[in-house]
């Protein structure tokens, strides 16, 4: 019994972090105060510690903040940690928004093409054959043989690897969990999946140690999903 109860402990603490985080950004406390811990344990028939934990993972990620004599109180968007994966992921489940999709690709454009470039140039054969396992899921994926989703994003994500460079590396996890939104999206409005041609081309390039053309495929392929939001994007609403 007792070697179990940290993992209970950790599974309570996530759990209301999870629900918290969710109310914070549907915007529940836009207006009414954010509860207090003892107000939190009652509600949410968890104790003070598990409480206090989540308050302060919450104030990590800049949802909250605690000032003397004001208690603890939601912080403006502009606060929030947007790479906090957590964070990302209840802002893409609040509600689907072109804008934040528009956003995130934006910042893909930035970051991509330059990873796909670095690829070129240092990438060894372990994260080749990374980004070559990833195009073949791709593949497999338009005959319904794997999930066109984990195929799309575990390409991404190889290049990111294949750059060499942990901070690129480091981008995976928004990627990756951005990308789902982002994917269902493209897919949804041109009725198929992601072109294998597309990202072929990105393979191809950084294989022939192209750090130009990979650079230049990369941001055609991003550029093409902008577009595709740009013309479709608006008048589209929630239910992805």
């Amino acid at each position: 019994m007792e070697g179990g109860q940290p993992e209970l402990g950790r599974n309570l603490t996530y759990g209301l972090l999870d629900s918290l985080g969710r109310a914070i950004v549907t915007g529940r406390f836009e207006r009414e105060p954010f509860p207090t811990e003892a107000e939190l344990a009652k509600q949410h028939g968890v104790s003070r510690s598990v409480t206090r934990e989540a308050v302060k993972m919450l104030t990590a990620k800049g949802l909250l903040s605690a000032r003397p004599r004001q208690g603890t109180i939601v912080q403006p968007t502009s606060s929030w940690n947007l790479f906090d994966t957590d964070v990302l992921r209840w802002l893409l489940e609040r509600q689907f928004s072109v804008e934040l999709l528009k956003q995130f690709n934006q910042l893909r454009v930035a970051i991509e093409p330059e990873a796909a470039a670095l690829a070129a140039q240092f990438a060894g054969e372990e994260d080749l054959q990374r980004i070559n396992r990833g195009l073949e899921r791709m593949k497999a994926a338009d005959k319904g043989l794997d999930d066109t989703l984990e195929a799309d994003i575990a390409f991404h994500v190889a290049i990111l690897h294949a750059s060499r460079n942990p901070f690129y590396a480091q981008f995976r996890d928004v990627v990756g969990t951005a990308l789902r939104t982002s994917i269902r999206f493209t897919n949804r409005v041109k009725g198929r999946t992601a072109s294998v041609a597309d990202h072929a081309a990105v393979r191809n390039a950084i294989a022939a140690r192209d750090a130009d053309a990979a650079r230049a495929a990369m941001r055609t392929l991003i550029s093409d999903v902008l577009d595709l939001i740009e013309k479709k994007g608006k008048g589209m609403s929630a239910g992805l």
